[in-house]
């Protein structure tokens, strides 16, 4: 059985809630990503943070990203999976919730994130277009 640990990528890069969403962007540039894991000093994950949360929450409501921190836009529940989990379980979590990455813990510790193309290049062809329309079906925006 393929597992989390086996699809995942690391190391993972994380910043922690007290830094700004300037700093989150210019981590997020430098290592390519499109999303962060909040931490603790104890690697213990504490939210996430994306490039669309800095867009929405911070620039596009007049806010400065030099002075908000990561803490104000990591809100709600933070999904993840403990490094054993199957495939499957991943995929039934994505999809339900509509997540494109995936942290990755193990004895409550961050190791790892999988994001869709990891889980994708495992699935079957048919398998795989089925997880793309179920996790991307219903958030376009519609047009004015």
């Amino acid at each position: 059985m393929t597992t989390a640990r086996d699809i995942m990528h690391t190391p993972v890069t994380c910043i922690r809630a007290d830094q700004t969403l300037a700093s989150a962007a210019r981590h997020m540039a430098e290592s390519g990503v499109g999303a962060l894991p909040i931490c603790g000093l104890d690697d213990r994950l504490q939210g996430m943070v994306t490039d669309r949360d800095i867009i929405v929450k911070c620039v596009a409501v007049g806010r400065d990203p030099f002075g908000m921190l990561a803490a104000e836009v990591a809100q709600g529940i933070t999904y993840h999976v403990d490094a054993d989990a199957s495939v499957e379980t991943m995929l039934t979590l994505m999809a339900s919730h509509q997540i494109r990455r995936l942290p990755v813990v193990d004895k409550e510790r961050l190791v790892g994130i999988v994001s869709e193309s990891d889980i994708a290049r495992h699935l079957p062809e048919h398998a795989h277009a089925q997880f793309v329309t179920a996790i991307g079906g219903q958030q376009a925006i519609p047009s004015r």
